[in-house]
């Protein structure tokens, strides 16, 4: 007869997958890196099949082991819940969140300050990226939820609020600026929803543009904007005040939805609570 799996052990496996290395888990749970090794073989050989593969650059999981990794997460969820629910401390462990950048200054320092009141042994560890690139560390596992972005969605969808995007500059009129017959534009990637929707608003109002400044970073897109160079695109929240909202001639653009998605159909607790918590929060604003 197999002996039991070990929480530990679990607990450990789930942190490689997430960080992709072994010294990275290792930080994570406060073990060595060798400590760790040996707890993945032991897991190993309780499982009796191979669930890592072991690199230079670091470890993946095998076909077994994407197999075990839903049912550590769920085994890892339920043990947590059953703890919290008969816990008189609340709740206390951490999570990874995933956010746009613009969504974190516009309205989320009093939404974590507020969720940091009610649990203050909650550690939130914050990732800003674009959307798409959340996606993929939802699907990596590497955060437990995000806010993610949707150019289209319906009313079976997960959607907390909607956003508009809107032209941005220093003066407070497009007539003001002399940029000639060419629009230069302060963009982010070209992957991203914003450059897409102004890309795609410019062509269908048949104006000629060019992309003249590109930033990942909503701060180098403030800072372009400021100097009166080009016009960007962001969020309406996340408009300095020192800045201006443009309209016409400018094409209007779209208006983002934005969803509460989870990295794992069963949440821990902790995802759980935050995302209810955002819920409540952003439906209070809106």
């Amino acid at each position: 007869m197999k002996p039991p799996l070990d929480l530990r052990l679990l607990r450990t496996f789930v942190q490689a997958v997430r960080s992709g290395s072994l010294s990275a888990a290792a930080v994570q749970v406060g073990r060595t890196q060798s400590a760790v090794t040996m707890q993945m073989q032991r897991l190993e050989e309780i499982v009796g099949h191979d669930l890592l593969h072991r690199g230079g650059t670091g470890v993946r999981l095998t076909g077994n082991g994407e197999r075990f990794l839903e049912y550590a997460q769920r085994i890892l969820s339920i043990h947590d819940e059953a703890i919290t629910a008969f816990s008189s401390d609340g709740l206390r462990g951490s999570i990874v969140f995933g956010c746009p950048e613009d969504y974190l200054i516009s309205t989320f320092p009093s939404l974590l300050q507020s969720f940091g009141n009610m649990h203050p042994e909650v550690e939130i560890k914050v990732v800003a990226a674009p959307t798409d690139q959340l996606r993929k560390l939802l699907h990596a596992k590497q955060v437990d939820l995000a806010l993610v972005s949707a150019s289209t969605w319906s009313t079976s969808d997960n959607v907390v609020w909607t956003e508009a995007l809107v032209w941005v500059g220093r003066q407070p009129s497009f007539e003001l600026y002399n940029f000639g017959d060419t629009i230069p534009l302060a963009l982010s990637a070209s992957d991203t929803m914003d450059h897409k929707a102004a890309c795609e608003a410019m062509l269908r109002a048949r104006l000629r543009y060019q992309i003249s400044y590109a930033s990942n970073s909503l701060a180098g897109l403030v800072a372009v904007a400021r100097s009166g160079l080009a016009i960007s695109v962001m969020t309406k929240q996340a408009v300095p005040s020192d800045l201006y909202i443009l309209g016409s001639p400018l094409p209007p653009l779209p208006r983002l939805g934005v969803l509460i998605t989870f990295a794992e159909s069963v949440q821990s607790p902790i995802a759980k609570a935050f995302g209810e918590h955002i819920r409540k929060v952003l439906n209070r604003l809106t």
